[in-house]
């Protein structure tokens, strides 16, 4: 059966999609902790991240690294946050958002109901950062 993530990857659920390449791709979360926070996520279900090849890994953190790259640019953060937790969906996923204290590393404080509007601004201003930065042909249109 096809996790939730596979079928957003395939177009079955509706994804609000910043990058897309032959292994990953990273959309928006709906439960974000800061504006402009995206999940990277491989084609291939994997469940666990210490169950993925060291290619997969090393794949999804450099995918991660240029989103964050972006995303400190598009909304002037100090920094970009990384978190690898897994519980949520059994889909290996990277949680990359935008960073400005510790107290958004707290799953606690995610927003259960983000405003479609902002979702839609945020994901535009990662995929103009992206294709200002040179990566336009892995950047969707939406």
């Amino acid at each position: 059966m096809s996790t939730l993530f596979t079928k957003i990857i395939n177009g079955e659920i509706p994804g609000r999609f910043v990058w897309k390449d032959e292994s990953c791709v990273s959309f928006m979360t709906i439960g974000p902790l800061t504006e402009g926070h995206v999940l990277v996520v491989p084609r291939l279900e994997v469940d666990k991240w210490t169950d993925a090849s060291p290619a997969l890994v090393g794949k999804l953190m450099a995918v991660s690294q240029t989103i964050g790259q972006a995303q400190v640019s598009a909304f002037g953060a100090p920094r970009a946050g990384v978190i690898i937790a897994g519980f949520e969906v059994e889909h290996l996923h990277v949680h990359v958002f935008p960073a400005y204290g510790l107290e958004n590393f707290d799953f606690k404080a995610v927003d259960n109901h983000p405003d479609p509007v902002v979702m839609d601004a945020s994901a535009e201003k990662i995929r103009g950062a992206l294709r200002a930065a040179g990566h336009g042909e892995f950047v969707p249109e939406s």
